[in-house]
């Protein structure tokens, strides 16, 4: 049952970043081009899903899943050097090719040798970067 909710809300998720056109590079480019031809319309998709989820964590306060388990924790509010590290690579790879996790895995099927190329180095990028962690961890912050 847990495994048919998880394939069902990911393709809920897929069809809706299809819909919201998140997989058409050049929509998110264009929303990203502040000084350019700016397309403000991916900020109502964000809205969209921050929202509801807003809702969610406020209705899921002492509460159990329904098919077992526990709802995450909230992440803890730090802002700190592998936060800005992770934020820049994710908008640098954003910016650049117009793809986030979600949207690269939907356009694999569509996305040509491009789309696979940023897969393969979104899959990279996941196996280094507990290795990066490590070493950022390691170092003393910058006074």
């Amino acid at each position: 049952m847990r495994n048919m909710i998880a394939v069902l809300s990911g393709a809920l998720f897929g069809i809706g970043l299809y819909i919201a056109d998140m997989t058409n590079t050049v929509k998110v480019q264009g929303f990203l081009d502040f000084f350019g031809s700016w397309d403000p319309t991916l900020a109502f998709v964000m809205g969209g899903a921050i929202i509801p989820m807003a809702i969610a964590w406020a209705m899921t306060r002492d509460r159990k899943p329904l098919v077992g388990g526990d709802f995450p924790a909230r992440p803890e509010a730090k802002f700190d050097r592998r936060l800005i590290v992770g934020a820049v690579l994710f908008g640098m790879g954003w910016g650049l090719v117009g793809l986030c996790p979600g949207p690269a895995l939907a356009s694999l099927s569509f996305g040509g040798i491009g789309g696979l190329v940023f897969f393969a180095a979104m899959l990279v990028g996941m196996l280094i970067a507990p290795k990066v962690s490590a070493l950022l961890d390691s170092k003393p912050a910058a006074g």
